[in-house]
């Protein structure tokens, strides 16, 4: 129910975007497999028993889908709006006792782990570069992240999750080979203190008219934070293929 209502609302978007002059709406669908590169927990950060939902448990890859609707105004402003879901699962045993967000899951018991990173993202970004053959924009990106990481077994779960903003540093980089091909850089990403977090594509492109294109490449999505209610460290590999819609 909340995926259609986020597809809907994106589809609004578009088209109330479409009737402005002197701009151009997009609507970006991307699609793949993602697979689980590391994905490091502990919980409490302080007190939580270090393990792994790649090594430890066995993850499942699976299909994901990405929803992006743009607009640009004047060529060079772009503002979009991101829907990303994310959600693996990973199941396995261990030989020692897990203490995880104040339960403890005995040894060799069989586990079943989730880990959700849904993320929603506003983003403006201005093309400081912009001709026939090469296109480089920097903006800012306002991300919530919903995120939850749970264990379960027989008898026994528990769950850490959280909702928070995340101020992301967005880029985009197209060179255009000719009319048809280009190869493409776009992410957000942004590192301190607190934790960092990464989300890049590279891919290429093909134009197949003005109002239709197609990419296919690898994204990685990774980051994480350690402090002393959570110890997280991810990364992520996607095969992704993609179609941009203009209007």
């Amino acid at each position: 129910m909340k995926t259609i209502k986020y597809l809907t609302f994106i589809v609004f978007i578009t088209l109330f975007l479409r009737t402005s002059v002197h701009a151009q709406a997009t609507i970006d669908v991307e699609t793949g497999s993602v697979f689980t590169g590391y994905n490091d927990v502990r919980i409490p950060g302080d007190k939580g028993t270090f393990f792994s939902l790649k090594n430890d448990l066995n993850p499942k890859s699976k299909l994901f889908y990405r929803l992006r609707a743009s607009y640009t105004l004047k060529s060079r402003h772009t503002l979009s709006l991101l829907y990303a879901p994310l959600e693996v699962n990973s199941t396995g045993s261990v030989p020692n006792n897990i203490f995880f967000e104040g339960v403890t899951f005995p040894a060799n018991a069989q586990l079943n782990g989730a880990y959700k990173f849904n993320s929603y993202r506003l983003t403006y970004r201005y093309d400081l570069v912009k001709n026939p053959g090469f296109e480089f924009g920097l903006g800012f990106t306002a991300k919530i992240r919903d995120a939850k990481i749970s264990l379960s077994s027989s008898g026994l779960a528990s769950e850490k999750s959280n909702v928070g903003f995340v101020p992301i540093i967005n880029f985009r980089l197209l060179w255009k080979i000719d009319d048809k091909y280009g190869l493409l850089l776009d992410g957000d990403a942004l590192a301190a203190p607190q934790g960092r977090a990464e989300d890049v594509l590279i891919a290429a492109t093909y134009k197949i008219s003005n109002n239709l294109g197609i990419r296919a490449g690898y994204r990685i999505l990774e980051g994480g934070a350690d402090n002393d209610k959570v110890y997280n460290f991810a990364l992520f590999h996607y095969a992704s293929v993609g179609f941009v819609i203009s209007f």
